[in-house]
């Protein structure tokens, strides 16, 4: 009998490891935070030895703080995030270049007359967000030798030795097919790409074996951080959708056993594969909103960690002021990578508290757009939202989201959704078990009339416009939405 599962969620700005047992309960949680950096502007790099250094750590302290073994182990990944290394020695050979990174902005423009191909190929827009534009901008600067892949395929090879990648986070590199699920010969090629491919698994099976946790234990529940956050929030329908508010914040929604196109400027995926069975989903993505508030602490709007809720309960309105998260570009459904943020309708009224509200009012307004989107792509019927998250501890934002929808929200009883989508995931692939159904959410109901809502949504939209064309973007990728 497997004694627990180890289940790593590997962020952009920390890893998280949880230890659980086979009836659900959590007997360890521990966090390693990374630092990000920004060497310039567009640039986000993680050190890829302190990457390593989290999952072991974390790992590592977390089956210690619960005194029990290992039986499997399970890993989520950031999805996007690449970076060179040697596969005969395991060594990195350059930095982790984050989803979050816009410097492959430029490979992009050099394959606007082949965008929409690889749209059709992969249900993705031309995009630097994406794996394979990273990896091209990436190869052109390390040369030959080595591989570049997503970091879930290096830590893997760490790991356990294995060359591979789950068929989840392949979908969001623009060179898996997304019909077939295999990769795409053809993509590859338009990317210039020549790199050895990792084998694609399914997100139950047994990738390999590990003992850097103590005895030798199965690797299993393989897959990308957001579609574990769906799968744990038992999204398994279509129309089914959650959102998780992390360093970024992402929009999911269950789009059932064949794959669909979206007119709204969604992203379409693989959701994931179990029992050799696959389903599909719907991405929108906000790139900055736990990174947006970890921002407004670094120049000294914010004090500690909890201070933006405490702020922002404290009034009843933003004074005027308008906030737009978009500090590192735009995703769904605009796709404009050199978007900038701001703050607008600044007066002297406006007070520290002010601004944040304005942050949580910011956020809010824009998950309801990905919504809306959602609604549209799902012929008119908007999902009911299951939100989780570490922002979800922020009362006055799920209040702001539930009164901006005009619709209620269900708050997961756990912030920690990834992990726990993982360590389900590993255990059925390991032993055939699942953990059981989750503790109830809390339902958050709107407590605005729709008047108040329809008035913040347009004035956040036209502070949106007014960033836009202060961004200066005039061209938009093949494949926008808004194109």
């Amino acid at each position: 009998m497997t004694s627990a599962v180890l289940a790593i969620d590997q962020g952009t700005s920390a890893t998280k490891a949880l230890v659980v047992a086979e009836d659900g309960t959590v007997l360890a949680e521990v966090d390693r935070p990374l630092c990000v950096r920004t060497p310039e502007p567009g640039a986000v790099e993680v050190d890829p030895g302190e990457l390593l250094a989290s999952v072991l750590d974390a790992g590592r302290a977390a089956v210690a703080a619960a005194g029990v073994g290992a039986g499997v182990v399970g890993l989520a990944n950031q999805g996007e995030t690449v970076l060179a290394w040697d596969p005969a020695t395991g060594e990195a050979l350059s930095q982790c270049v984050v989803w979050q990174d816009r410097r492959a902005v430029e490979v992009c423009e050099s394959l606007r007359d082949v965008a929409a191909r690889l749209g059709e190929i992969s249900g993705l827009p031309l995009d630097p967000y994406f794996s394979a534009p990273k990896m091209r901008w990436l190869r052109e600067r390390v040369g030959a030798g080595g591989v570049v892949t997503t970091t879930d395929t290096w830590l893997l090879h760490r790991l356990t030795g294995e060359f591979v990648t789950d068929v989840a986070t392949a979908s969001r590199s623009m060179v898996l097919d997304l019909e077939s699920g295999t990769w795409s010969d053809e993509a590859w090629e338009l990317f210039g790409l020549t790199e050895r491919r990792p084998r694609l698994a399914g997100n139950d099976e047994v990738v390999g074996t590990t003992s850097a946790f103590g005895t030798e234990a199965p690797v299993a529940g393989v897959i990308v951080d957001q579609q574990a956050a769906l799968w744990a929030q038992r999204c398994r329908e279509r129309g089914e959708a959650k959102c998780t508010y992390g360093t970024g914040a992402f929009l999911l929604v269950n789009t059932g056993d064949r794959p669909q196109r979206s007119d709204a400027g969604l992203t379409p995926s693989v959701a994931w594969q179990i029992a050799g069975q696959r389903r599909w989903c719907l991405d929108g993505q906000v790139y900055t909103v736990g990174k947006a508030v970890s921002w407004l602490r670094d120049v000294g709007l914010l004090g500690p960690a909890g201070e933006l809720d405490e702020l922002a309960s404290t009034v009843s309105d933003t004074a005027g002021v308008v906030f737009v998260p978009s500090l590192a570009g735009l995703a769904a459904p605009h796709w404009q990578p050199g978007a900038t943020g701001g703050f607008l309708g600044l007066n002297l009224a406006a007070t520290r508290a002010h601004l944040a509200r304005a942050v949580c009012v910011g956020i809010a307004a824009q998950i309801v757009d990905l919504v809306d989107a959602a609604a549209a792509d799902l012929g008119g019927t908007a999902p009911r939202l299951r939100l989780d998250g570490g922002l979800t501890r922020s009362r006055t934002l799920v209040q702001l989201q539930a009164d901006l929808l005009q619709a209620p929200v269900e708050v997961a009883a756990a912030p920690h959704a990834t992990a726990l989508g993982v360590a389900d995931l590993a255990l059925r692939g390991a032993t055939g078990r699942a953990l059981p159904d989750p503790r109830p959410s809390t339902v958050v109901e709107p407590s605005r009339p729709p008047a108040w809502a329809a008035e913040q949504l347009g004035r956040w939209r036209s502070a949106l416009a007014a960033t836009r064309q202060f961004s200066g973007e005039g061209r938009a990728f093949p494949g926008r939405a808004d194109s």
